[in-house]
This record gives C-alpha cells, sequence and structure tokens, in this order.
C-alpha cells in the first residue's frame, strides 16, 4: 500500500494507495515492449507490443482529455478491446496511421502519435509498482513496467512543486498543487490507507535521488491531492514500514527514512485519460538559523504554503 507522510501527518491520518487503485493514463499491458500506435479518423488507436514473447495489438477509443470533478459524474475512460482490433475489423478495415509526434515532453514516453483529428495518442512505460520507502523491489510484481496509454486534445495537468521546513525547521517539506486548465485535481474518497475510491481520485507519486537509501533514483511515497484545493505536503520523517499499509520485504522491521535527497521527482497519475506529468525539483540541506537565506526560504514557503487554503498541510509551519 502506498502511504503519504504529509506535514501534517501527526494530526491527520496517512494516506495510502494500492498500485491500480485508481485508473488515469490507462493501464492496458504489463512489462511490454517494442510499443507502436496506428491511429484513425474514428478516434480509434491500434496499439501493438510484445508481452510474454507474443505480440499483441490492443484498440482503445471512446474518451479524451478528462471531465473536472464532480459529485455524481463519472470520469472518462477507454473501451479496450484486447482481441486485436477485433471491432475494428468487423467494422470497417484499420487504416490506421502514425503521424509524427510533435507534442509536449512526457516521462517515460515509448511511444506517441499525432492522429488525424490532431489530437495525440501516447504509450507510457513506467515502475508505478515499486516499493515506498527506498526498498529494492523483492517480487516480480514490484518489478513490473505498467503500460498506460493517453488520448488528448489542448493542454496538459499541471504540476507546481516548492520546498520548505516544517516542525520548528527539523524537517525538509516538499508540496505542491495539481490541475487541469487551472482547476485543482483531486477525488472524493479513500479506503483506511488512502487508496482514491473513485475514477476522479488521482495517486502523486515521489521518488528521491541519491538519498539516504542509496545512489540513484528510489520510490519514497505516494499520496493523493487534497479535496478541493489540488494541493500535497510531504514530510520526510521517518516511518515503520509494519504499520500504514506499507509493502516491506519479509522480515524489514526497521525504521525508514527520512528519505532525504539531492533531488524529488514527482509524477502524477493523469486525470481522465490525459497522460501522465512529471515535475523536479531540488533537495534542501539541514537547516541553519545563522543563514539568512534559509530563514527568508522558511518563511516564504510557509506563507505560499497557507495560501493554498488547505487546511490539512498547515501542521508544523513556523
Amino acid at each position: 500500500m502506498r502511504r503519504l507522510g504529509v506535514s501534517a501527518a501527526l494530526v491527520v491520518a496517512a494516506i495510502a494507495a494500492s498500485a491500480g487503485s485508481a485508473q488515469a493514463a490507462q493501464l492496458i499491458a504489463r512489462n511490454a515492449t517494442g510499443v507502436s500506435i496506428k491511429t484513425n479518423a474514428r478516434g480509434e488507436a491500434l496499439f501493438t507490443y510484445r508481452m510474454n514473447g507474443a505480440v499483441h495489438r490492443t484498440l482503445v477509443w471512446g474518451a479524451i482529455n478528462a471531465r473536472f470533478p464532480s459529485p455524481g459524474m463519472r470520469q472518462v475512460e477507454f473501451k479496450v478491446d484486447y482481441s486485436g482490433g477485433w471491432r475494428a475489423r468487423h467494422t470497417t478495415s484499420f487504416a490506421g496511421v502514425c503521424r509524427p509526434y510533435d507534442g509536449p515532453a512526457l516521462p517515460d514516453l515509448v511511444a506517441a502519435c499525432k492522429a488525424p483529428d490532431g489530437s495525440y495518442w501516447a504509450a507510457q512505460s513506467w515502475g508505478r509498482p515499486l516499493p515506498n520507502l527506498g526498498f529494492t523491489p523483492w517480487t516480480s510484481e514490484l518489478r513490473q513496467q505498467w503500460l498506460e496509454v493517453s488520448h488528448w486534445r489542448g493542454e496538459l495537468p499541471q504540476l507546481e512543486l516548492h520546498m520548505g521546513w516544517v516542525w520548528s525547521n527539523r524537517f525538509q517539506q516538499l508540496f505542491g498543487r495539481y490541475t487541469y486548465k487551472g482547476k485543482p485535481v483531486y477525488g472524493y474518497g479513500t479506503t483506511r490507507y488512502g487508496a482514491p475510491t473513485d475514477r476522479f481520485g488521482r495517486l502523486v507519486y515521489l521518488d528521491t535521488f541519491n538519498s539516504t537509501y542509496g545512489a540513484g533514483w528510489k520510490r519514497e511515497n505516494s499520496f493523493v491531492p487534497h479535496n478541493p484545493t489540488g494541493a500535497f505536503c510531504y514530510g520526510f520523517y521517518s516511518f515503520d514500514p509494519t504499520k500504514g499499509g506499507y509493502k516491506h520485504p519479509p522480515g524489514t522491521t526497521a525504521k525508514r527514512g527520512p528519505g532525504t535527497g539531492e533531488q524529488y521527482r514527482v509524477t502524477a497519475s493523469g486525470t481522465g485519460v490525459l497522460p501522465n506529468v512529471a515535475a523536479t525539483i531540488a533537495g534542501l540541506h539541514p537547516f541553519d538559523r545563522s543563514n539568512q537565506e534559509d530563514m527568508t526560504l522558511a518563511v516564504a514557503s510557509a506563507n505560499l504554503l497557507r495560501s493554498f487554503g488547505d487546511r490539512s498541510c498547515l501542521a508544523g509551519l513556523s
């Protein structure tokens, strides 16, 4: 399970989610290679890839972009035909093309196309199931690369990231907002550990680089943007892997972290059928009260976070 260690962790229940609890850029395969796309003027895309030693063809259609959160509404989602395009073959032939992609840069991109109507299709393959708290994956499930597909026209969701310190400046904190067309992205419910329970809910995944866990990128944690602000806040604390729904290697009981590192990367699951987006920010050093720049940053970051109007992110601010 995925747990949130927010700056409000001491007063707000931690949140978490197992991989796959919420749709985003939509999952169609695991550990796929050699991905290619063909699109047509009917708003359909045929994804071809290799998986488990065989060639697979998956037809995807029926959705574009995303709806804004609204009670009683359903988020958009694809219709998917895993039979290799049966629907297309039994109506009209799938005379698809893949025009050169000239859209925005995307994380983990393995294939992308510009469709005849000017919309974009993309496939992103990434380690969404990685375990939290910097653990090296110990099962094949945790090492999987998820192939997620998306379809959009116009602007993409945006990730806003900032850094500061909390709890008398003893701990680093990352905070930000997830928005689409200037409006917050959020869901309406979570499970006990924070797994989104509706299709508007999205997970935000935090990775740490050259951290206390070791060299390279490691998954630190994941969490949901808050309702109704789209804000999130994460304090770098020590966590007990045996509590809070974390997956951990058998026999592991020692606390983990804080997972502070040189850089932090945040990857947000795309809302609706929009692609996943990511942003990176430099980590902070331990707070130095004698350093005027640190004092200025601490005050400015706390004031900025207060301006988000998110009550669950107020704990620990100076």
